[in-house]
């Protein structure tokens, strides 16, 4: 499990837009994304490095919770 604090999520596209690019990285995660706290869990054994700079990439904040 990696636990992830997003910043830059307003609305409920910008949470799918954060679950799509991790899904994009491992198509087999399991995402649960809490708009309110910003909050990122993904069941999946890619490394939080990589996903921390593909959610940056996106244009999101993102540090390892």
């Amino acid at each position: 499990m990696v636990t992830l604090h997003v910043t830059g999520m307003d609305c409920d596209g910008c949470a799918k837009a954060v679950e799509q690019v991790i899904k994009t990285q491992d198509p087999q995660a399991s995402v649960t994304v809490d708009l309110g706290s910003g909050r990122v869990e993904a069941q999946t054994s890619f490394p939080p490095a990589a996903l921390v700079a593909a959610i940056e990439a996106a244009g999101f904040g993102a540090k390892p919770a």
